[in-house]
């Protein structure tokens, strides 16, 4: 199992580390196009391995892309990142070219890969390499509602002052500030909902947060996240890589489900060996569909930026 990432910068990097660790695949590649920084991280990465205890192999390459060549799995996580103050969509005019020759050139060297789009406007990028490859759609996955998810419970466990192993929830809908949906009235704390736990301005609260989640990193770091965007990544990988059929929210291209067509958006997918094996449509209330076609608006409109 070979797997490519290209971008060796935070996430790119913390990806590779989660994938080597976690000792699933035989290779990572990692490719930047910044001179010599990608084979830095590798070695840097594989002189982890005897103590961390792995025997994934992790090279390193500037814009070499024959040496991506015949991966299972193709990571995009190049384009710059979020700066304080920064929406997601204010990123599109930059990333939108960097993720068309990418994924282009990535397609050239690995025909039969799956691809997962980290790249910001996340969803809208998703839909450019929909729109713009000849992939077909359960090949292309955006990474979105698996961290967007992952933080939705670090604030319920916050808030109940539990252990986040107790903890379940999802995130669907686009990957912004304004786009997600966290579903509240279905998380859990061991099956039992959250709302027999907090009270409903407590779980207000969580929500507005976790919508947050993103522009609060930037705020305190003064760019992106990486470490749980990484994971999340990784997290995928692994499903795929195994054939796991794990249910992750992830960007993936609709039509027809929850009402929406020809748009990528975040909805629960299983992932498999062939990718998005199945989108699975779940009953949302009216005030949940709503808040997910409010969303949907908000990605068509930033997807309408596109040269396409």
């Amino acid at each position: 199992m070979k797997v490519t990432v290209v971008g060796a910068g935070a996430v790119g990097a913390s990806c590779a580390e989660y994938i080597a660790i976690k000792d699933f695949c035989s290779e990572v590649v990692l490719l930047d196009i910044k001179e010599g920084y990608a084979e830095g991280k590798a070695m840097d990465l594989m002189q982890t391995a005897s103590l961390n205890g792995f025997d994934t192999k992790i090279t390193g390459t500037t814009g070499d892309y024959t040496k991506t060549a015949g991966s299972d799995i193709v990571v995009i996580t190049s384009g710059i990142p979020r700066k304080p103050g920064m929406t997601r969509e204010e990123l599109i005019g930059i990333n939108a070219g960097i993720v068309r020759t990418v994924s282009e050139n990535l397609i050239n060297h690995s025909p039969k890969a799956i691809m997962i789009v980290v790249s910001n406007p996340m969803d809208t990028m998703t839909y450019l390499v929909h729109k713009t490859t000849s992939l077909p759609k359960n090949r292309i996955i955006g990474m979105g509602g698996a961290l967007d998810s992952a933080r939705f419970k670090y604030r319920l466990a916050e808030a109940l002052n539990a252990p986040i192993s107790d903890i379940d929830g999802m995130v669907i809908g686009g990957h912004s500030d304004t786009g997600m949906v966290p579903l509240t009235r279905l998380a859990t704390r061991n099956s039992i909902p959250v709302t027999k736990f907090m009270s409903e301005k407590r779980l207000d609260q969580v929500k507005e947060d976790t919508k947050v989640g993103g522009a609060t990193l930037t705020k305190l770091l003064g760019t992106s996240a990486w470490y749980a965007p990484g994971a999340a990544v990784s997290a995928l990988v692994q499903a795929i890589a195994c054939d796991q059929k794990k249910m992750f929210p992830c960007s993936t291209y609709l039509e027809g489900e929850y009402g929406l067509n020809d748009i990528c958006i975040g909805a629960p997918v299983i992932l498999g060996r062939n990718g998005v094996e199945r989108v699975v449509e779940m009953e949302l209330t009216k005030d949940e569909l709503d808040h997910m076609h409010t969303s949907a608006e908000g990605v068509s409109k930033t997807n309408g930026l596109l040269n396409l």
